[in-house]
């Protein structure tokens, strides 16, 4: 099995999200959904993300605070996005929270070739 180039794992322990907190955001499809469009390291706003999941921008909202309250994704400048330093591979859409390796299709529905 093919370890994963450049992984989370390698991070000190305090930047990683707290186990509890990090089962329950992502317990949920709607919010792996999320994280999922998020996960080619692109940073997206509230609308954009709503409208990619089909879900009403204060919906939307709501689960983005759960993510960012868990420490999965960070704010700036009214767009969210997750950290880099868990981003272990963009082109190939995974995220690396160190206790818990995401594989989520390619960002923009491409796939590998």
């Amino acid at each position: 099995m093919n370890a994963p180039n450049s992984t989370a794992t390698s991070l000190p322990v305090q930047l990683h999200p707290n186990k509890a907190a990090l089962f329950k955001a992502i317990g949920s499809p709607l919010r792996c959904e999320m994280l999922a469009e998020m996960s080619g390291g692109e940073p997206r706003m509230v609308t954009e993300l709503a409208r990619r999941t089909g879900i009403k921008p204060g919906m939307a909202s709501k689960h983005l605070a759960l993510l960012r309250r868990a420490g999965l994704i960070e704010l700036s400048r009214r767009n969210y996005q997750i950290p880099r330093h868990f981003l272990a591979g963009v082109d190939a859409g995974h995220v690396d929270y160190g206790h818990v390796l995401m594989r989520f299709d390619p960002p923009g529905g491409q796939t590998a070739g």
